[in-house]
């Protein structure tokens, strides 16, 4: 089954307002033929997201947020709910990337009721998921994917939900796995979203690839088997890099 390849960039926490020409710069280069190949989407902190909405749609680019709440709305100070984030234009929102899970002490179950609070506010979920250089030192690599998977995915999405596969050990490193490690991996998590949603939805949701992926590996990264686009971290920070890394599909 033909998968539509998705390159998604995320900031973290880098930019201010002057960094939206690089979003615009971004879109002047989405031409025609990359778009025929892959959809492009940039997450930028939430302080850009409403000035970044008229950018990326001039640009043709997809907006997504970092993060959202759980809840819809209420007494939960500093919080920005899906629903708010669908609001100013965003479409896609990243939850249990490996930095909240280890640096907010996000459990499964929390990145598990994020997930269904996007769905809940008609965005889309890409839900992280990735092991540390421990785990896969001691062999418990695909046991602690697995095991996320299975908890973090609500048993009721849809086949537009998106997993991003990041070993932890790879992210910001410019470590990343062998094309050997990277295609198991991605063969086993669309056999684990299977065995949890089950109705070959598998077949059809994108599993995207992050760890330091940048232009100069993107093309090996890409053409993986399983390997459906990418998760997009400091490589995305400008339109050179995030264009050269999308330009794997051309």
């Amino acid at each position: 089954m033909t998968r539509r390849p998705l390159v998604a960039g995320n900031w973290k926490m880098n930019g201010l307002c002057a960094a939206l020409p690089e979003i615009e710069a971004m879109g002047a280069a989405y031409d025609d033929a990359l778009r025929d190949r892959a959809e492009l989407i940039v997450c930028p902190p939430a302080t850009l997201l409403a000035l970044a909405c008229e950018v990326t749609t001039r640009g043709g680019l997809g907006l997504g947020a970092q993060d959202c709440a759980v809840a819809p709305r209420g007494a939960h100070t500093g919080d920005i709910s899906a629903e708010m984030l669908k609001d100013v234009g965003a479409s896609y929102v990243i939850v249990g990337h490996s930095e909240r899970r280890a640096d907010h002490r996000e459990t499964d179950a929390d990145v598990h009721a994020k997930a269904a609070a996007a769905l809940r506010a008609g965005l889309t979920p890409i839900i992280c998921v990735g092991e540390t250089r421990a785990e896969r030192d001691a062999g418990d690599a695909l046991r602690v994917v697995g095991a996320q998977i299975e908890s973090s995915l609500p048993s009721s999405a849809p086949a537009h939900i998106v997993v991003a596969y990041e070993p932890v050990w790879a992210i910001g490193t410019g470590l990343t796995p062998t094309v050997g490690d990277v295609a198991e991996m991605h063969a086993f998590a669309r056999e684990r979203i299977e065995a949890r949603l089950g109705g070959g939805k598998s077949l059809r949701i994108r599993i995207l690839y992050g760890g330091s992926v940048k232009p100069s590996n993107a093309r090996e990264l890409m053409h993986v088997a399983n390997v459906d686009g990418a998760l997009v971290g400091g490589a995305s920070l400008t339109a050179t890099d995030f264009i050269g890394v999308a330009s794997a599909y051309r």
